[in-house]
């Protein structure tokens, strides 16, 4: 078997068609049949079942695909082993962003590959951490950017890179609460609170520092994984937005007595198992231009 089979097969397991596959491999349908004959014949056993004009991967052609992926990328990096991108790079970079890391970063890397690596693919894939982290063993994502808090340790994730950001309560400028120079739980919990899903660690914080009444189930009325919809509700309402400071700056931090005092722990997360993409380099850079507020401000290579 070949490289150039194995990307065929990938290619047909994505599409679902062999129309939509040579279409985007821009060959003819007999010649993408032939090579995935060929592959079937060498391995002894049908990678697709064929039912009428659709075709659907067997039990046998999972496995396969899962193997063939990870030789096609680990290919891919060897190709660039030892060398920065170039601008006449190709390929494709798929990255998957938590709802904090999403509103800092989108825009700078589409914005960083566009300018600099104009021949890659960039796929931003925006969820919550559990759906990211599977995706990414999956190998449907390359990378993710996620506050690690969240994520559950296992050993066949590598977690590197960490910044740590400030969250805080924010409001409109002209709310009520923003012309205080102090402020309680007590005031704050007159309006209605908004954030993204809470991890733990931040739920018990919330519990220590105000009580039972702070608990995300009680306190957090709107609850959304986009924080860019959240930060319109609370520009446009009396709601208050709890989420790290970064995110809203354009919003007015609450003079929270206690203060908050918790932290976003934003981290870069990788297959243990796969040696690192050329790409990555560029992402880590982004990553910390970008969260330079949690220390790290070197720029991008």
């Amino acid at each position: 078997m070949t490289l150039v089979q194995l990307r065929h097969f990938i290619e047909l397991a994505r599409a679902g068609s062999f129309v939509r596959a040579s279409d985007v491999l821009c060959m003819t349908q007999p010649a993408l049949s032939r090579s995935i004959k060929a592959l079937e014949e060498e391995l002894d056993r049908l990678l697709f079942d064929r039912i009428g004009k659709r075709i659907e991967l067997t039990a046998f052609g999972q496995e396969v695909l899962a193997r063939s992926q990870a030789l096609v990328e680990e290919a891919e990096q060897l190709r660039h082993c030892g060398r920065a991108l170039s601008p006449e790079d190709s390929g494709r970079i798929r990255v998957g962003l938590s709802s904090g890391p999403g509103a800092l970063l989108s825009a700078v890397i589409l914005s960083h590959f566009t300018q600099h690596y104009p021949k890659f693919h960039v796929d931003i894939v925006r969820s919550n951490t559990a759906s990211l982290a599977q995706m990414l063993r999956d190998r449907l994502l390359d990378a993710l950017v996620v506050d690690i808090r969240s994520l559950r340790p296992a050993p066949d994730l590598r977690v590197t890179d960490i910044a740590e950001l400030d969250g805080v309560f924010m409001c409109r400028p002209g709310h009520p609460l923003a012309r205080l120079a102090r402020m309680g739980f007590a005031q704050l919990n007159a309006y209605p609170v908004c954030s993204t899903p809470l991890s733990e660690e931040t739920a018990r914080i919330l519990v220590e520092r105000y009580g039972e009444q702070a608990h995300p189930a009680v306190l957090v009325k709107l609850t959304s994984d986009e924080i860019s919809h959240l930060v319109q509700v609370t520009q446009d309402t009396d709601a208050v937005l709890l989420a790290i400071r970064a995110s809203a700056p354009h919003l007015v931090e609450l003079p929270m007595s206690p203060p908050l005092k918790t932290q976003a722990r934003f981290g870069l997360v990788t297959i243990a198992s796969k040696s690192e993409p050329p790409f990555l380099p560029v992402i880590r850079g982004l990553m910390r231009e970008a969260l330079r507020e949690g220390g790290a401000d070197s720029p991008p290579p």
